[in-house]
C-alpha cells in the first residue's frame, strides 16, 4: 500500500483514510490493521450518525456487531482494543466469543466515545469486506426440463470437445443447483439474516409485484457465452437468460433488488447492473464440482491455481443451445455451502 495514498473508506457520509500498522509478526495470526480519521472526518464532532447516551459518568454508545467480527476489535493479544481505549480514553466492553450481543463504549468525554465508535466502524467495515460471502440472492433454474437439457448439453460437450485443453466432466455445474445469482451477501448472524428476509419482503411490496404484475416471469435459457477475454483460456462458461416476451422486466427486478440491498448495507456494489447469467461450466468446480466439494463444515477450501479450458469449440458448436423455458416465481435468499431436499441451496428466505 502506498503510504502517501492510503485507501479511502466511506462510512456514514464521511471519508476516512486507512493506514496499515506494522507490528511484530506472530505465527498463524492475522495481519492487524488500524485506522485513523483524516481532516474533516468528524471524529471529534458530535456523533450524529449514531446514538450517544449521556450517563452519570459521562457518555455511552452501543453497537451491534456479529460475534465473528469481535476478534478484529480485540486484535492480537488484545492489542487493538487496548490501543483504542488508550488513545480515545474510553472503555470498550465486548461480549464473550460466540455470544451475540452489543459492544458498549463508555467514556467521560463525548469526543472520545465518538472517536472510538468511528474507528471501530472503519475497522469493521474493512474486515467485513474480507469475509467470504455466506448467502446470495438467486432465481432457481433447476426445473426438471432445464436439468434434462443441461445434462444433454454436458453429454454432447464431452462427446465432441473432451480432447480440447482442460475440458473435463468435473467442470460442469450440478444440475440441481442451476441458478441466476443476483448478488452476494455476508450475513454473520441470525439478526442479519432476518434483516435480509425483511428487506426482501419490503422489496416485494415496494416494486417487485408492480414490475411483475404479481405473475411469474417467463424466461428462456438459450445460448452460451464466456466471461473472460480469451475463449481459448476460459474459466467460466454461462447460459444466457432473457425474457420470452422480449421485455426488460427481469433485468429491472434484478437491478432494483441489488440497488435496495446495497443501500441497506447488506450488499456491496459490484457492477452498474446485474449480469444475468447461469453458470454451466466453471474451472473452480474442477476441485469443487458442486461448489461444496471442500470442507462444507467451515465453508473453506484449499487454494489451487485455476486451470483454464479451451472453450472455442464449445462456443462454436453450442452457441445457440436451447436449455429451455422456465417460470421464475420467487427470489431466494440462498445459503452458500448447503443443500435442501431437492438438491438446491438451502433457503433462508424468499419472496
Amino acid at each position: 500500500m502506498d503510504v502517501l495514498r492510503p485507501p479511502l473508506i466511506r462510512i456514514g457520509g464521511r471519508v476516512y483514510r486507512k493506514n496499515l500498522i506494522q507490528e511484530q509478526a506472530f505465527p498463524h495470526e492475522e495481519e492487524e490493521e488500524d485506522f485513523y480519521a483524516g481532516p474533516g472526518d468528524g471524529a471529534d464532532e458530535p456523533g450524529d450518525a449514531f446514538v450517544l447516551e449521556e450517563t452519570e459518568r459521562g457518555f455511552q454508545c452501543r453497537l451491534e456487531v456479529p460475534s465473528p467480527l469481535y476478534k478484529y476489535i480485540i486484535g492480537k493479544k488484545g492489542e487493538t482494543k487496548k490501543r483504542l481505549e488508550t488513545e480515545t480514553r474510553t472503555s470498550i466492553s465486548i461480549p464473550k466469543p460466540g455470544v451475540e450481543g452489543e459492544i458498549v463504549i463508555t467514556g467521560q468525554h463525548r469526543s472520545g466515545v465518538v472517536s472510538a465508535r468511528t474507528r471501530i466502524d472503519v475497522l469493521l467495515d474493512s474486515f467485513r469486506k474480507k469475509q467470504p460471502f455466506t448467502h446470495f440472492l438467486s432465481f432457481a433454474l433447476n426445473q426438471p426440463a432445464i436439468q434434462e437439457n443441461f445434462l444433454h448439453f454436458k453429454e454432447q460437450v464431452l462427446e465432441k470437445c473432451s480432447k480440447d485443453h482442460g475440458v473435463s466432466s468435473s467442470l460442469f455445474q450440478n444440475p440441481a443447483k442451476l441458478h441466476l445469482t443476483l448478488g452476494t451477501l455476508v450475513l454473520l448472524n441470525e439478526q442479519e439474516i432476518q434483516k435480509a428476509r425483511d428487506l426482501l419482503q419490503r422489496c416485494k411490496e415496494d416494486f417487485v409485484d408492480q414490475i411483475t404484475g404479481g405473475q411469474p416471469l417467463t424466461v428462456e435459457v438459450a445460448g452460451v457465452e464466456y466471461m473472460n477475454d480469451d475463449p481459448a483460456m476460459t474459466d467460466v462458461l454461462y447460459a444466457k437468460v432473457h425474457m420470452k416476451d422480449g421485455s426488460d422486466r427481469l433485468q429491472m427486478v434484478a437491478d432494483q433488488l441489488v440497488e435496495r440491498f446495497v443501500a441497506s448495507g447488506l450488499m456491496l456494489q459490484e457492477w452498474d447492473r446485474v449480469k444475468l447469467h447461469a453458470t454451466v461450466m466453471n474451472t473452480l468446480f474442477r476441485k469443487d464440482p458442486t461448489e461444496e466439494r471442500n470442507n462444507t463444515m467451515t465453508g473453506k477450501s484449499s487454494f489451487k491455481e485455476r486451470e483454464s479450458f479451451n472453450g472455442q469449440n464449445i462456443l462454436k458448436l453450442f452457441e445457440n443451445f436451447y436449455f429451455g423455458e422456465v417460470q421464475l416465481d420467487s427470489v431466494r435468499l440462498s445459503q452458500r455451502f448447503s443443500s435442501d431436499a431437492s438438491g438446491y441451496y438451502a433457503t433462508s428466505g424468499q419472496l
